[in-house]
């Protein structure tokens, strides 16, 4: 998850081109220890992922390669975001075709993601990255669906039918021990009843 800075405006902090610098610089200093992410003109620090947290992300990596081993899954890609892709996101997860990233830089265009993956961290910017800010640079980006699973809530809420102007048009949400069918060209049902052992 990110902590991202606190938005004052919606004037930008810096260029695309100064951010990836920085980006790029921080991840050999530290080893990869630190990543950041820039949406809606803001830089954000990429949290610390707690254990549970990881076995979320490993746990819809094993549903998706059980019914679907022609995908692939990636942790912590980075794509381009935002509607003119002037965004910088690493998602906990991202669905897309077999072999589709090979070649790509570490910023990848969003073209060919079938959906990303967001688990919500315990801190303060939850709401604000992931409930508001990450679905309209998702669904700006042209993104599919967007699955959040809100460990807060106790909920799976997936974003569909992506729209430039509002990020996404439809909403379904169910409690985590319910089913929730990710559509085609996914076709993957989830049971989420596992994922009330993952919430502190």
């Amino acid at each position: 998850m990110t902590v991202m800075a606190e938005r004052t405006s919606q004037t930008s902090q810096m260029s695309v081109e100064d951010f990836e610098r920085i980006a790029e610089f921080a991840a050999k200093e530290t080893d990869d220890a630190v990543r950041f992410e820039f949406i809606n003109g803001r830089i954000g620090v990429k949290k610390v992922a707690d254990g549970d947290h990881d076995t979320i992300v490993v746990w819809l990596t094993k549903r998706c390669m059980q019914v679907r081993p022609d995908l692939d899954v990636y942790q912590g890609r980075g794509l381009r975001v935002e509607k003119y892709r002037e965004g910088r996101a690493r998602p906990d997860a991202v669905i897309v075709p077999e072999e589709h990233f090979a070649g790509h830089g570490e910023w990848a265009d969003p073209s060919g993601v079938l959906l990303v993956l967001e688990v919500t961290s315990y801190d303060s910017d939850t709401d604000q990255r992931d409930r508001q800010e990450k679905p309209v640079a998702y669904g700006a980006a042209g993104i599919p669906f967007y699955l959040l699973i809100d460990r807060d809530a106790c909920m799976v809420k997936l974003y569909g039918d992506p729209e430039p102007e509002v990020g996404y048009r439809e909403t379904r949400m169910a409690p985590f021990g319910d089913r929730l069918l990710l559509p085609e060209p996914l076709g993957i049902e989830l049971d989420t009843e596992k994922l009330k052992q993952y919430v502190d």
